[in-house]
């Protein structure tokens, strides 16, 4: 990273990767100033104040950010291009949830998963890649559980019409709910890599900056909040049980671990001119098979424009193609 003052973004950075994350940032540079974009204010100012601590990192804040809202996404990136921060070097786009209780839906009608973990970081990371510096980057939070042929313990993705991801017609299927919640979750983990590589695509052929965009693979990080909605049992062993395999399995990591790794795509200069690409780790690898189909990467950016309402006085980008 340049030695000037430079601002990172990182969503849902008030705890989780994202928090260590951010501590990473924060302690790398001290010139580095960091906004933690977070639903919850009272969550937010309690990290800022942690991180600050922790990091002796006095440029920490906080902005309110609502990926479940499009009137929020817009807010948010209206109301920071009116503070007065240094230049925005760079987007991580942590925040996630997986719901398997129920059906939840965002304020705007889409089903919660893809609408928070997909269509909101959409919307956001268009909205502002005018404001990024000329070299910056954006990280997109990715997850293993998008190969079906990973042993991840979930079900493999299903990728259909967007807009069915959006609007999932419930009454016809039989299948648990458990099961249907996790299969959203690692299809929006999918459509994190089909937006990744179609944005590295088009900042290439239609913008002069040197923008560069990757995908990041946590892991497995038992102890997590991804549980929220698990049974008492399963929460049980999410946070208690599952946190000893780090020592054992390959790619099971402690939410510590995942966070250095994260930050490095932010902060190493060998990644400079790295674009369009998945990390596992800090490793660089391939995505699943499925992951590279081009075709299914502009079907999920269409839909996402006219979901989204994204038009070209939004973003540096030609929307219609």
């Amino acid at each position: 990273m340049s030695p000037r003052k430079q601002t990172v973004i990182i969503t849902g950075g008030n705890s989780g990767l994202g928090y260590e994350c951010a501590k990473e940032i924060a302690k790398f540079d001290k010139n580095n100033n960091v906004v933690i974009a977070c639903r919850n204010a009272g969550k937010a100012k309690k990290a800022v104040d942690s991180l600050i601590l922790e990091t002796n990192n006095p440029n920490i804040t906080s902005l309110e950010l609502d990926l479940s809202s499009l009137e929020s996404i817009r807010g948010f990136v209206h109301e920071f291009s009116q503070k007065d921060y240094p230049p925005l070097y760079a987007l991580v786009c942590n925040a996630g949830v997986q719901f398997i209780d129920k059906t939840h839906f965002t304020k705007d009608g889409f089903e919660a998963t893809f609408g928070v973990n997909h269509l909101g970081h959409f919307l956001l990371a268009n909205m502002l890649l005018g404001q990024i510096t000329h070299s910056g980057r954006i990280v997109f939070v990715s997850s293993g559980t998008h190969d079906p042929l990973k042993k991840t313990g979930m079900p493999a993705p299903v990728f259909v019409d967007p807009k069915i991801l959006a609007y999932p017609d419930q009454t016809s299927s039989n299948e648990a709910i458990s099961l249907i919640g996790r299969r959203r979750y690692t299809t929006s983990k999918l459509c994190n890599l089909y937006f990744t590589y179609e944005l590295a695509n088009r900042i290439n052929q239609q913008t002069e900056t040197n923008i560069t965009v990757n995908a990041f693979d946590p892991g497995m990080m038992p102890g997590t909040g991804l549980a929220q909605s698990y049974t008492p049992f399963m929460r049980f062993v999410w946070k208690y049980v599952l946190p000893v395999l780090t020592l054992f399995i390959p790619n099971v990591n402690t939410v510590r671990q995942s966070g250095k790794a994260l930050a490095a795509l932010v902060t190493d200069s060998n990644h400079n001119r790295t674009t369009g690409k998945y990390f596992e780790g800090t490793k660089e690898i391939k995505s699943s098979e499925l992951s590279y189909n081009n075709e299914n990467r502009k079907q999920l950016w269409k839909a996402s424009v006219e979901l989204s309402k994204l038009n070209k006085t939004e973003t540096i980008l030609e929307v219609g193609l």
